[in-house]
């Protein structure tokens, strides 16, 4: 089981902190906020988005605009803080960009007047064309541009979390398509293309470990790289029922283990090994699916399947640079544009996407990496001096041992807290009751799985570390 302390991801917060309170200590549901639904809204078309409405994650504002509520909060802070954990890993250096930009910006580019309807754009006081940005391209190579000038400089990667906005003609789904969203976005700046391989294959392996570290098997599939050509681009996608696109790929990928947290980011040689290990079979979405190369994978190997984009990774060479003048001087003093990639993971939209892989009929079951409590303690009988005697001591241990738990303290009827429990899919249930604590026990259920088991409060917290 993973163990880790909620960070914090917003905007202009740096790097990844604890964020444990001493309040947490006594976080009691009774005092949380957590507006659950019974009945499942209208306008929510899939699992995720039911789910994430009904379980209190999120309130929606306005069409595809979304406040994110503690329990969501909690939820996207842990996936940004495993995201940036292998980011920094791989060398990756954290800024934080304006969300206002200029539209001289992008004139420069040539995208101002491209880009169409889904861009927002504004005017200041003075009249100054600005615009919300949708992407960061031209941004952080200004920022670059501006700073680094020689090859010795190289190479660099900036990335950033923060919130975007694309004004999207029909968004749905909830934040798995919103109009706001929070995006990590990469961008590599090398002196070549041969460089710039490398520094693709960084973010490949990165993205691999990111992934996995959130509990997902993410499957990278080659992915249209438009009038660029060339074969640097990949979209990572996790399988799931309720995928929004149909995928096919080799059953194998689902067997390949992830690279390790030992793996070598400068071995250029060991790490084109991996990619290469990890694109030699077959696997793609909908739009790049070839039958005749799909029909060489032997047939029991075939898999077809739905699946959710949770990751996008390109290389785009001197498509920015080149026109914004982003150049550094070679060994022989001549200045040559640097050649670029861009590197995209929507933790908004991956909040949407996990709910979707991890799921059943009651309700979320998340993963141990990003749950925003690892348990759910359950009174049975609040007001009970035995009862919450054992709750409180239960917590103290539980919490002292680094898990974050949330006390069900509510005066409702154990079956409401047993509903609430399961739809907010905390990993584990731990269920005091006096008929229980007169044999000198409390259940444990896995919400993944549902196995419940009765035991001694003292070895609870061995039996959850077991996980």
């Amino acid at each position: 089981m993973y163990f880790a302390t909620v960070t914090c991801c917003v905007p202009g917060a740096g790097p990844a902190s604890p964020a444990r309170l001493p309040f947490e200590a006594i976080m009691r549901l009774s005092r949380y906020f957590l507006p659950t639904l019974r009945e499942t809204p209208k306008e929510a078309e899939i699992v995720s988005h039911r789910l994430m409405l009904r379980a209190g994650l999120v309130r929606q504002e306005s069409a595809g605009i979304y406040a994110w509520l503690p329990l969501g909060l909690r939820v996207l802070n842990r996936v940004c803080e495993v995201i940036r954990r292998e980011q920094d890993r791989a060398g990756a250096v954290e800024i934080l960009m304006p969300t206002v930009q200029s539209a001289e910006l992008w004139r420069e580019s040539g995208r101002y007047d491209a880009y169409g309807k889904e861009m927002l754009r504004l005017k200041d006081r003075h009249e100054r064309e600005m615009l919300y940005g949708p992407t960061a391209e031209e941004m952080v190579t200004e920022i670059f541009r501006a700073s680094v000038r020689s090859y010795k400089d190289l190479p660099k990667n900036l990335y950033q979390i923060s919130w975007k906005f694309r004004d999207e003609v029909r968004p749905r789904f909830g934040t798995m398509r919103s109009r706001e969203f929070l995006m990590k976005d990469a961008y590599s700046f090398d002196f070549d293309q041969a460089g710039a391989r490398h520094a693709y294959n960084r973010m490949f392996v990165a993205y691999l470990r990111t992934f996995a570290g959130l509990g997902l098997k993410a499957i990278p599939m080659r992915a249209d790289t438009g009038p660029i050509g060339g074969d640097l681009s990949h979209e990572f996608i996790i399988l799931a029922q309720t995928g929004e696109s149909a995928v096919f790929c080799d059953h194998a990928y689902l067997g390949m283990e992830t690279p390790p947290e030992t793996v070598d980011f400068e071995d250029v040689a060991g790490l084109q090994g991996l990619v290469d290990a990890w694109t030699s079979r077959y696997a793609a979405t909908e739009e790049m699916h070839e039958e005749a190369a799909f029909a060489e994978v032997p047939a029991e190997s075939r898999l077809s399947a739905r699946g959710i984009e949770v990751g996008h990774i390109f290389y785009f060479g001197t498509k920015y640079s080149e026109p914004m003048g982003a150049k550094v001087a070679g060994p022989d003093g001549i200045e040559r544009p640097v050649h670029m990639g861009s590197y995209g993971i929507g933790p908004s939209r991956l909040v949407a996407a996990i709910i979707e892989a991890s799921h059943d009929e009651a309700g979320i079951i998340w993963p141990d990496a990003v749950a925003p409590f690892d348990v759910a303690l359950i009174n049975l009988k609040v007001g009970d001096a035995g009862t919450d005697a054992a709750c409180a001591r239960i917590q103290g241990e539980l919490e002292a041992a680094g898990l974050t738990v949330l006390y069900d303290d509510r005066d409702e009827r154990p079956g409401a807290k047993f509903a609430t429990a399961d739809l907010i899919g905390l990993p584990w249930q731990v269920v005091v009751g006096p008929k229980g604590l007169a044999e000198g026990k409390v259940e444990l259920k896995r919400r993944a799985g549902g196995e419940r088991e009765s035991l001694a409060a003292v070895d609870l917290l061995a039996r959850i570390k077991r996980i």
